[in-house]
């Protein structure tokens, strides 16, 4: 026991005596050379920066069915509508105070559905706050504390700088237990195929992410917000040391359309739709990896086929920066903003080339014209509208969908009924194409005995008859 106690002093002091070598990079970054680095902390940092994590805590009243609904012995005395009840659930999650006068970043799924929203700071203080911006497919919400106090946020960082390897800390409120601060490493970039959602540029850590910590923050050394803590990898529940963020660039971006009085957080229209690339179409079209995004098709008249975008060419970078797969695309362009010109690289005949697109919001063309179907038909108690990307994009339908769209159906009418769901596109009926709200409507109004629809449902076409 005594020698190997020897050695173990022997090694502390070689490691006091040999220099540390720099390692080679934009920012010089060593490893520990002595016993006195080695006892660095973590906690003046941490210090600087806890009170500006905060719990939220969100209720909601949900409405329990009766399991007696369907008794006729109960419907005689109730009638048709039981009596149900209603439950108060509570969740809890994290956020990071964004500004001054108390914006907080957090995800959306916290907060989703609640009808009253706290939050309590690092040294007890509670507030009432309201949603100010959320939105579902990037998991982001900003809420505002409804208070004049000041508070002391934490700076937001540029994501893009981080590398594989870089230290971080994730602070939150895992499992309810209390401000929690866990370390680790960025473990991975770019990550996509996370989650169920649209979005899909994740950071990947080890740092320990559980049940709670979601909102939270996840801060590189400097004392910067570089991600929102949003899922974890795990079998039971808890962290397995596979945790994602929500990167800060995606957040600026969306914070900013908060404090701009945004009522949606709007994405670039490209006018193209995007297919990752394979092994065997990297190889087809003379590509070093298989990275980058394919372009699929270019609808008539968009900003894509504006800038010159082509079907089968390859997005590779957008100023200079590597695009890794499709999601990764939409990630650059949404954070990009609306209204700036980007410089997209393209793989062209196995030669980049660089294009000019101009980024702007989704156009309303054809306009929407909304109509409520009336009358003696399948489609009664339907709500149709001509589909265009604005409208697309609102109803998370694919940018070039066309045709007209069922946007709400009446709960009990013929169309419910008979199976029609929103987000339908009413592709013919009775074979004849229908390309605006207004030929349906007139379309259905005229026929009296025999409907035959083709519809596009999630992208599969289906055919419904009715007589």
């Amino acid at each position: 026991m005594l020698a190997l106690k020897a050695r173990f002093f022997g090694f502390v002091l070689a490691a006091a005596l040999i220099p540390s070598a720099p390692v080679l990079g934009e920012d010089a970054k060593t490893v520990p050379a002595s016993t006195m680095e080695m006892q660095l902390s973590f906690a003046p940092l941490v210090k600087r920066t806890s009170g500006s994590v905060v719990n939220v805590y969100a209720e909601r009243l949900v409405e329990r069915r009766s399991p007696f609904m369907d008794d006729p012995f109960f419907q005689q005395f109730f009638g048709q509508r039981m009596p149900n009840r209603t439950e108060k659930q509570s969740s809890l999650g994290s956020g990071v105070i964004a500004t001054a006068d108390g914006m907080v970043i957090t995800n959306n799924h916290v907060v989703e559905g609640a009808d009253d929203i706290k939050v309590a700071l690092a040294d007890g203080r509670e507030y009432p706050c309201k949603v100010v911006l959320k939105d579902e497919r990037v998991d982001l919400a900003v809420l505002k504390i409804d208070h004049a106090d000041k508070f002391t946020p934490l700076p937001l960082g540029d994501s893009d700088r981080l590398e594989v390897g870089d230290l971080v800390l994730a602070i939150g409120n895992p499992f309810g237990v209390g401000q929690t601060v866990t370390s680790g490493i960025v473990s991975g970039l770019a990550r996509n195929q996370v989650v169920k959602s649209e979005f899909g540029f994740f950071i990947q850590t080890d740092a320990a992410i559980n049940p709670g910590n979601s909102g939270g923050a996840l801060m590189n050394m400097k004392g910067e917000l570089i991600g929102i803590n949003t899922a974890i990898f795990s079998r039971g529940g808890g962290s397995n040391g596979v945790g994602f963020a929500i990167p800060a660039n995606l957040v600026r971006a969306f914070l900013t359309a908060a404090e701009n009085g945004a009522k949606s957080f709007e994405r670039p229209y490209v006018g193209a739709t995007f297919t990752p690339v394979t092994s065997d179409v990297a190889e087809a079209l003379g590509l070093a990896r298989a990275r980058g995004a394919l372009i699929k098709s270019v609808i008539k008249g968009s900003p894509a086929e504006q800038a010159g975008l082509k079907p089968g060419e390859v997005v590779t970078a957008v100023n200079g920066i590597e695009v890794e797969h499709p999601d990764a695309l939409g990630y650059r362009l949404a954070t990009a903003g609306l209204g700036k010109t980007i410089a997209v690289t393209v793989m062209n005949d196995g030669k980049p080339v660089e294009v000019n697109l101009t980024l702007s919001g989704p156009p309303e063309v054809p306009v929407r014209d909304e109509r409520q179907v009336k009358g003696n038909n399948p489609l009664a108690g339907a709500t149709i509208a001509n589909l265009s990307p604005r409208l697309a994009d609102e109803l998370h339908l694919p940018s070039d969908a066309t045709g007209v769209v069922i946007t709400a159906i009446k709960a009990g009418s013929p169309a419910q009924q008979l199976g029609f769901q929103a987000n339908d596109i009413i592709v013919a009926l009775n074979e004849t194409p229908i390309e605006t709200s207004k030929s349906l409507a007139a379309l259905l109004a005229s026929n009296d005995g025999y409907w035959q629809f083709d519809v596009n449902r999630g992208g599969q076409l289906m055919r419904q008859s009715f007589r």
